[in-house]
């Protein structure tokens, strides 16, 4: 019988992070800091709305692109936070998560050998993704001396004449890092000069401790080389809605919308009606998660500070990316020990990139008191390890 299965989908490795919590789910008083979920409910104003359109019987197809009242609340939203302009009618469109916008974005700029920068550590659908879409993923590694930055050198380094499109994962999953401003102005520059495009993931925008957000789209010349990729599922805690959104130009969004189009028709009705809410009517929410986010991460510095494991300061998401070189174990040694002996699941760095070895993902989305009994877990295990 001839192989019924693709060789590209093949060579694709499974991702990194579920290895460890398919074994957490069954056993016993483990504690996940692994995935990468909001603890909080969705706010009850948000739920209601989803309640509301559910009793109303809004169980029908939107159009392909999204609801247009939703469209242009998230027009005013962008506007408003990110000093971003775009037409809710073509330049806007509601997917199916972000993960979904990403690979529509992919999918409708690249034809086959076109190379694509991707910063690492990074999400781990970047990469599958850009080989998915036929194009040629081309690794940056981010260093921990840059605080995980894209330094502009590093940049210039990698540009080859098949360049076409820079994937900026900023605020980043897996490190916290985020770029400033200033930051942004030196890649911004490189872009224009090398008549690239840009695909900005967002996700986690409104999940920064020291300052506002900057979004590369804003800077001179940038909006209309950038798609802009964000979403409800971290700064409303909506992972389950299912639901994100596009913004770039027209042409480009035009073609996305077509692969969105056959392939999943719109983005979840309900899920949409909600969204109008969290958008409207939720800043309050999420200053308050914020706040309790921001709680969390200085309570994990300082309790590596003690313990004295190395690890730099994130400033966005919800995740720090502490080092674990001294204990002369891969990532996915130490990882696999820490559960064993001490029931904690973490993620190894090299689920983001190879160039996370050495490192590991540790989420704070969880509650004070599980972060306490989890990092009395670590620092046994340290002391135990520790050379």
């Amino acid at each position: 019988m001839r192989d019924p299965l693709s060789k590209k989908v093949q060579s694709i490795e499974p991702s990194g992070i579920r290895k460890f919590f398919d074994i957490v789910s069954e056993m016993k008083d483990a504690i996940s800091l692994g995935v990468g979920e909001p603890d909080f409910d969705t706010p009850w104003h948000i739920r209601e709305e989803g309640i509301y359109s559910l009793e109303q019987g809004r169980t029908f197809y939107t159009s392909n692109a999204g609801l247009k009242e939703l469209k242009e609340e998230i027009a005013n939203y962008l506007k408003r936070r990110f000093q971003l302009s775009y037409d809710p009618v073509g330049e806007i469109y509601l997917t199916v998560g972000g993960s979904e916008a990403i690979d529509g974005a992919l999918r409708a700029m690249l034809d086959p050998g076109d190379e694509v920068l991707l910063p690492q550590p990074s999400y781990v659908s970047y990469e599958p993704c850009i080989v998915l879409a036929d194009g040629v993923p081309k690794i940056i590694e981010l260093k921990e001396e840059d605080q995980f930055k894209l330094k502009k050198q590093q940049l210039l380094d990698a540009i080859t004449d098949k360049t076409k499109i820079l994937i900026m994962p900023f605020p980043n999953n897996p490190t916290g890092a985020i770029m400033t401003r200033e930051d942004l102005e030196d890649i911004a520059e490189v872009v224009r000069e090398h008549d690239m495009y840009v695909i900005s993931d967002e996700i986690y925008s409104e999940l920064t401790y020291s300052g506002d957000h900057v979004s590369i789209a804003s800077l001179p010349g940038m909006q209309e080389r950038t798609i802009v990729i964000n979403g409800f599922s971290k700064s409303y805690a909506m992972t389950g809605w299912r639901l994100g959104y596009a913004c770039g130009p027209k042409p480009i969004i035009k073609q996305m919308l077509k692969i969105h189009q056959f392939a999943i028709m719109c983005a979840p009705t309900l899920s949409q009606y909600a969204a109008i809410s969290a958008v409207r009517d939720g800043d309050d929410d999420v200053e308050r998660m914020r706040t309790a986010y921001n709680q969390r991460r200085n309570f994990l510095m300082k309790a590596f500070r003690d313990m004295g494991l190395k690890c730099f300061e994130p400033f966005g998401a919800f995740y720090v990316f502490p080092c674990i070189k001294e204990f002369g174990m891969t990532s996915d040694e130490f990882a696999t020990k820490l559960l064993q002996e001490e029931k904690v699941a973490v993620v190894p760095g090299t689920a983001f990139g190879r160039c996370g070895e050495g490192f590991l993902r540790i989420s704070y989305a969880y509650s004070i008191n599980d972060l306490k009994v989890a990092l009395g877990r670590i620092e046994s295990f340290i002391q135990r390890h520790r050379k």
